[in-house]
């Protein structure tokens, strides 16, 4: 077929969230008390979640319904487009046939209002009056500003200190939908206060944002906290994309060998690659890349250990791939990919060998995201630029071994409000930074001597 797009009805937009522990040869780790290290319950967790969110963390069952009012908030953007893209093909020469899932449709420009609105729902239905949040680049506090609006919730958000500073516009995107932003640390919190006195230069990391976040929260009744990756309900929230995915992919008369998705805390990547690993653990023939950044290289490089998910050890000890809950990374464009840690889901289906790590630097990204805007007209986020850059060196492998394989990533947002990023990129200011091991080992150094 020479078509383009496929783009689904409103009526095919999926009435079920797919739960990919159902399907998993082994179950998760569990999930450790900081107090007690015992595995947690939902009457641990309930001061900071909605219980039905907290259901759905522990849910061993395959489907989830999606409630109504959530599809309806989904149906003002969704199904989101499955492109081809023949431009983009055409310019590497490649046999292989490349699409992307285009989320830069929703309202805040990306694939995390997703998991955001029926955050947004569940809370509101359980009498939640504020919901407290971080956010790196600011694509999750946007998406949650806006879902929070939606449902008449108040809505806080603790920016990481160099992104508030990078990307003002996202800051008021989010102030536009009635959000309240503070950069992160801040002298707000006992733990912003505590990192500012250790290094008041910090350019804050989004450990510290959550470890600010989950203190705002815990000491007020009609407040919960609400996180934009990383945990069980925020990947199953997001397995819309690779749901849609599995029709339209079929309406081009063609099926994924390689699927391709960038990875911070894992929920973009994971809601495009979930619906199709289970075909994989059933016995299909494919190939999922995870790429992260090489100056946060938490799949590449950390380990596979029990880590608390904030700086400052408020949160419960989670076993996944992690860099150590005291890592900050530094302050480059992608500052949705600069997570110390990596959602428990990924991590496993990474640990069984289901998924791919692949780590990218940050003017090759840049470069893929230029070529992107040249051949396809679309300006990527730089969190983007990750995907479209591994996609990009997939496609060459392709045209090295004369294969004609099919190539799926996830555009996970659009980079409109990260032009000053592409400002430096074209001014030459840029560069590529690798962390050093030294710090890398002083970090994983610190965490909790747990099997």
């Amino acid at each position: 077929m020479n078509h383009r797009r496929v783009v689904l009805s409103e009526s095919e937009l999926p009435a079920k969230w797919y739960n990919l522990q159902a399907d998993l040869p082994e179950p998760l780790p569990p999930v450790l008390h900081p107090t007690t290290m015992k595995p947690v319950g939902p009457a641990d967790l309930a001061p900071l979640f909605a219980m039905e969110l907290l259901k759905q963390e522990m849910s061993q069952e395959r489907w989830i319904e999606i409630p109504d009012d959530v599809r309806n908030v989904l149906s003002m953007w969704r199904p989101t487009p499955l492109v081809r893209a023949r431009n983009l093909e055409r310019a590497l020469g490649t046999p292989a046939r490349i699409y992307y899932k285009d989320e830069s449709h929703s309202p805040p420009g990306s694939h995390k209002p997703n998991t955001a609105v029926p955050q947004a729902y569940y809370n509101k239905i359980e009498g939640i009056h504020r919901l407290t949040t971080e956010t790196g680049a600011g694509q999750w506090g946007c998406a949650l500003a806006f879902a929070c609006k939606q449902f008449d919730l108040q809505c806080k958000v603790y920016m990481v200190k160099v992104s508030y500073q990078q990307k003002p516009y996202r800051r008021s995107m989010m102030q536009l939908w009635g959000g309240e932003v503070t950069a992160s640390p801040s002298t707000e919190t006992e733990s912003g206060r505590s990192i500012l006195a250790e290094d008041p230069l910090t350019p804050g990391s989004l450990g510290t944002a959550i470890s600010e976040a989950v203190e705002a929260a815990v000491h007020d009744e009609g407040v919960h906290y609400s996180l934009g990756s990383v945990l069980n309900h925020v990947m199953l929230h997001q397995t819309v994309i690779g749901l849609e995915v599995e029709r339209q992919i079929q309406e081009f008369g063609d099926y994924p060998n390689v699927l391709v998705g960038c990875c911070g805390g894992g929920s973009n990547f994971a809601g495009l690659a979930f619906p199709f690993i289970r075909h994989k653990i059933a016995g299909k023939d494919l190939r999922f890349v995870a790429v992260e950044p090489c100056s946060c290289p938490t799949m590449s490089r950390g380990e596979f250990r029990y880590d608390w998910g904030d700086t400052t050890k408020l949160t419960p000890l989670i076993k996944m791939f992690t860099l150590g809950h005291s890592f900050v990374p530094p302050g480059i464009h992608a500052g949705g990919l600069r997570y110390h840690g990596l959602s428990p889901m990924v991590s496993f289906s990474l640990k069984l060998g289901l998924v791919e790590a692949a780590a990218c630097h940050q003017l090759e990204c840049f470069e893929a995201a230029r070529l992107f805007a040249e051949t396809e007209g679309i300006i990527p986020a730089p969190e983007t630029s990750h995907a479209i850059r591994a996609a990009i060196v997939e496609a060459q492998r392709c045209k090295e071994q004369n294969k004609e394989e099919c190539i799926v990533f996830s555009f996970s947002g659009h980079g409109l409000c990260d032009m000053s990023a592409y400002d430096r990129y074209l001014s030459g200011d840029l560069e590529d930074y690798e962390y050093p091991q030294d710090k890398i080992s002083a970090a994983i150094a610190k965490l909790p001597d747990i099997e």
